[in-house]
Parts: structure tokens; sequence; C-alpha cells
């Protein structure tokens, strides 16, 4: 069988995702599919495009939007997901992505916020919720890189811009001497360039934390450019929303699936 009730797997992989990923990711690029539960028109959209993922070879499912998100439609979407022999992980933009059906939560800082709220005051919020409801963290530092997007303007971000590497790579150095062991470079939800290569490999021989990269990875070619440039893990969303096929090939492409 392609998939196994989560409720068998949970118990293998209960507070051990940490170790899945770095482990996993010392074979091999991974791929994490990001679903927006807000752009989620229906379940059975969700079960057959879910289907697809796993069958590629995704690595993890995330789960987060920046807008209209419900706790309803949040554990929903949960719910379908841990059908799966894969972490569910939480990609929070504010308190409201809080959910005990998940496997882990990337606990972030947006570190190159002006809002305070978003570097450490939703996080003390959100902290006691975590530690009650036993969720998994994953220390992350989140950069907001170039375009922005969504998460930009509403998290108040002062974006990196895509050339400039070395402040990149400062952001990303400072991260890792806190303890963050993730660092995510966005360049925004449907950006019109990805994170350039030059500032992933600067960025990847600076540091030793696991480098995420996500926004505007529209193709497979993209995607192994990326991986090769040092992305430890490789995040798409909106090419999942529309163009699933594509999506598949890039997943098979970059985990040689």
């Amino acid at each position: 069988m392609l998939m196994k009730k989560k409720s068998m797997i949970a118990m293998k992989m209960k507070g051990k995702i940490n170790s899945y990923i770095q482990q996993l990711s010392e074979k091999k690029t991974l791929h994490f599919s990001l679903i927006d539960p807000d752009k989620v028109p229906d379940y059975n959209f969700l079960v057959s495009t879910s289907k697809k993922l796993y069958d590629a070879g995704t690595s993890a499912f995330m789960v987060g939007g920046t807008l209209g998100v419900s706790k309803d439609k949040l554990d929903s979407i949960l719910d379908i997901l841990q059908d799966y022999s894969i972490p569910v992980i939480l990609f929070p933009s504010n308190i409201n992505i809080i959910s005990e059906k998940a496997d882990a939560i990337m606990f972030m800082s947006l570190l190159n916020s002006d809002d305070l709220y978003y570097v450490i005051g939703a996080q003390v919020v959100a902290a006691p919720i975590i530690k009650r409801l036993g969720l998994e963290i994953l220390p992350t530092a989140y950069i907001i890189v170039g375009f922005g997007g969504t998460a930009g303007h509403v998290g108040r971000a002062r974006v990196i811009p895509f050339d400039n590497s070395d402040l990149a790579v400062a952001y990303s150095l400072a991260a890792e001497y806190l303890g963050m062991k993730y660092v995510y470079l966005e360049a925004g939800s449907g950006s019109p360039e990805t994170v350039r290569p030059e500032m992933i490999a600067a960025v990847k021989k600076s540091t030793s934390t696991l480098l995420m990269v996500g926004g505007g990875i529209k193709s497979a070619d993209k995607a192994k450019l990326l991986a090769s440039a040092g992305a430890n893990i490789i995040v798409t969303g909106n090419l999942i929303e529309n163009d699933i096929e594509r999506a598949v090939k890039l997943i098979k492409a970059i985990t040689n699936n």
C-alpha cells in the first residue's frame, strides 16, 4: 500500500520529526508541499492532490497560510493529510495556525520584520499553547527576500534584496548562533523570481543549519538549480495549487523518485 494510517505511523514518529528531516536530508534534497487551507477549493481536490504529491515523493506536508485560515478548516485538512506516512507540519503565519492534529510546528521568527510581534511577540503567546498540545517544534528563522509577497507585507518585513547575499548570510548566521536549526529563505508566494543560487550558496557555505528555500519555484530545472546551490529543502505552494502535474515533475526531479 502507498498509504498507511497515520495513527500507526504517528506513534513511531512522535517527537522525531527533526531527526527524520535531518537524517533524510543527508541522503537527498527534500521537497515539502505547502498546503494553504484558504486555497483548497474542496476536500476532493485535497484528497486527489495530496495523493499525487505523496506518490511523487514529497517528504512532508506543510500546512499554513497568511490570510483567511479558520481553525475548523485547518483541522479538516489536517485530518485528511494524516492518512499518509510522512509528517504534517504546521507553517504558522500567526497563532491561529496551531492544532494538536499536526505532528510538528515550525516555531518561526521573522527575523527581518520591523514589527516585534513577528520576531518574538507571537511566539511568546504561542509557546504555552504548543507546550500544552505536545507539538514538536522545528526552530526556524524565517527570512524574506526580494519580492516578499503577502507574507512580507503582512509581516512588515524589511526584505533582503535578491542580490544582497552578504545580508542574507548575516541573518542566517545570527539565526544559527541563536540556536535555530532551520533557515527558511522565502521569496514570497507568487514571486516572479526565486531566491538566487548565489545567495543560497553563500548561506550554505557560511552556516550549518538546514536551508529551506521557497517562493517563485515554478519548474523542475529551477528547483534542481537551487538544490545544486545548496538548498536542503525545496518548498512549493502556488505551483501545487495551479499546476499539480508540473509540481509532480518538480518533486521527482529533485528527489530522484
